[in-house]
């Protein structure tokens, strides 16, 4: 449909881009996050499951989205630069945003099949929304079968996760934790990534790994793993760095260490 002015109700999700602290309040209070790009919005409309609220669109992206859009009944709105700007509140070069129904996320005993070699991400604190999405984004290279998030950790739908994820915060499955020990029950083994680590992130093999889903365990940056959760971890590992640095950006962190855990772990294997 085309929209040509800034108050059309297809538009309403979207007022105020511009605005985090009432962003979070409206989109909390409305059940739904924004999804912002062409990529990311590519990610959503080839996934199941996900309720799209509406689509605004500039007319550029709506020629490019076309063939992911027809035949669907979605409420798409396309419209001009100018109109757009109006909404968001600043000039949207991307031209493409998606308002999306938000889903409670899944119980970790739904993703995690004991016995069987899995890949998790779990995440404690991490309050940076870009590490958030580039985690995601890593978690899904490697075939990961959730990402775990304790209650201090940020909002992974929060637009700029999202984006950052190219989509992906919609294709792996949030789960909760309120402490690394929800995973040890669920049959979990678990890798704390620490400077403080006492095993070589390359010393671990099938050998030393319990035959099942493996965890990579990781902390804000700054702080860290909390004490309580490195001392509860299966093993603490760590990534030898040269000298002066004691430190990755959390999402390389984890990247490497599913790298290399992906690798060690081979094809999936059941008991």
């Amino acid at each position: 449909m085309l929209v040509e002015t800034p108050d059309h109700p297809l538009l309403a999700d979207f007022v105020a881009l511009n605005d985090p602290v009432a962003r979070r309040a409206v989109e909390r209070t409305g059940g739904y996050f924004v999804v912002e790009g062409v990529l990311a919005i590519e990610r959503l409309l080839a996934l199941d499951g996900w309720t799209i609220r509406s689509l605004a669109l500039l007319p550029r992206v709506a020629e490019r989205l076309e063939p992911l859009l027809v035949g669907r009944d979605l409420p798409v709105a396309v419209t001009a630069a100018d109109v757009l700007r109006e909404v968001v509140g600043f000039d949207l070069h991307r031209g493409a945003l998606a308002s999306v129904e938000r889903r409670p996320p899944c119980d970790l005993g739904t993703v995690v099949v004991p016995g069987r070699s899995q890949l998790l991400v779990a995440g404690e604190g991490l309050n940076d929304h870009e590490n958030l999405g580039g985690l995601y984004r890593n978690a899904a290279a490697f075939g990961c079968v959730a990402v775990a998030l304790d209650p201090s950790c940020a909002d992974p739908f929060y637009r700029r996760s999202v984006r950052v994820s190219q989509g992906n915060v919609l294709a792996v499955p949030t789960a909760t934790m309120h402490s690394i020990d929800d995973l040890r029950q669920a049959g979990v083994t678990t890798v704390a990534l620490t400077p403080r680590g006492t095993t070589n992130l390359a010393d671990l093999d099938p050998a030393t790994l319990a035959s099942g889903p493996v965890a990579v365990v990781v902390g804000a940056e700054g702080p860290g793993l909390s004490d309580a959760t490195i001392d509860a971890a299966d093993h603490r590992a760590s990534i030898p760095m040269a000298a002066g640095v004691d430190s990755l950006n959390v999402a390389t962190a984890a990247a490497i260490a599913l790298f290399h855990l992906h690798a060690a772990m081979g094809p999936p294997r059941t008991t």
